[in-house]
């Protein structure tokens, strides 16, 4: 089959197109045949090699944890989901990068049954696939956080594409949210619900401003704020979650990498609200697969105005 691989940490250029083995579901998975892929800013920096002891990869590497398609294999012990069946989730080659196991990038794609979700009729390829990551972080972040009613969260990066939907669902559990984002996309976070705030110099004092009462916490969904979080949390470094600063244990703040297994009841219910429009994500443009180089510099760029898609 087709994939895209790596033999070696570095930039986009390591990346091409190759034939490789077809992977086969083993105990308790399903193999999908795949019909897109979320390209997400974790891909660059694992195969930049810049997270090498949290995800340290076996050669050649196949990057992709983010997938939808059909599944047209199902391993050993695996119920609730059969052949033919359409579905979004989690890749298992993040998490096992052993010999055998391919990331999304690819025309076929290993999961763990229990890390797939049904796929709404409604709901497109594309953003099937640019659901699972978006959806499953900002639940876990807003849980470890422990946002409740009638608190003020500081969300940095608010536009992107995790961020806006940690947005919304902390809107929805009735907390007030200021989003940290360009002055571009402020209209789009205001549609959200969330009150927006230009990052860059003086951010602190714009976010004093707007929240004179202080945050309650802070979710930094991709931008490189753990000094401004910590002084605008009074100098502690409680209730500060981020979700890309490999700095942060030195600063002792919790960093959290996922995704947390089992989440397909929860991951199904986010793919019905998407499809019935309940749920908002942005797409910032599909490429095949063959140009997922291409895709990698534009995520490492920074700031794509929603999710890149790579399709088979």
């Amino acid at each position: 089959m087709k994939a895209v691989i790596y033999t070696e940490y570095g930039g986009s250029e390591v990346l091409r197109v190759a034939e490789v083995e077809e992977p086969h579901a083993g105990p308790g998975q399903v193999r999908l045949k795949v019909m897109a892929v979320g390209v997400n800013p974790i891909d660059y920096r694992i195969r930049n090699g810049w997270l090498h002891q949290m995800f340290p990869m076996a050669f050649p590497a196949v990057p992709g944890g983010e997938v939808a398609g059909i599944v047209d294999e199902v391993g050993e012990g695996v119920t609730g989901v059969s052949v033919g069946d359409e579905v979004l989730g989690f890749n298992v080659a993040p998490r096992f990068p052993v010999a055998g196991i391919t990331g999304a990038y690819a025309q076929y794609a290993l999961a763990m049954a229990r890390d797939v979700a049904p796929k709404p009729a409604g709901l497109s390829w594309e953003l099937a696939a640019a659901l699972p990551v978006a959806v499953e972080t900002s639940d876990r972040v807003l849980d470890l956080l422990h946002v409740t009613s009638g608190e003020t969260l500081l969300l940095h990066g608010a536009a992107g594409v995790v961020g806006s939907v940690g947005v919304q669902l902390a809107v929805r559990r009735g907390a007030t949210v200021i989003g940290t984002a360009s002055e571009a996309n402020h209209d789009f976070l205001r549609s959200l619900g969330a009150i927006p705030v230009t990052y860059g110099d003086g951010v602190v004092d714009r976010v004093r401003t707007v929240a004179p009462q202080g945050v309650d916490a802070v979710y930094d969904a991709g931008v490189d704020a753990l000094e401004i979080s910590m002084e605008l949390r009074g100098g502690s470094t409680d209730r500060i979650v981020t979700i890309h600063d490999a700095r942060a244990p030195e600063l002792g703040i919790t960093m959290s990498t996922g995704p947390r297994p089992q989440f397909g009841p929860q991951l199904a219910e986010y793919a019905r609200q998407a499809a019935d429009g309940r749920l908002n994500v942005r797409i910032d443009r599909t490429l095949p697969l063959t140009d997922a180089a291409q895709a990698h510099q534009l995520s490492e760029a920074g700031h794509p105005r929603g999710k890149l898609v790579l399709l088979p």
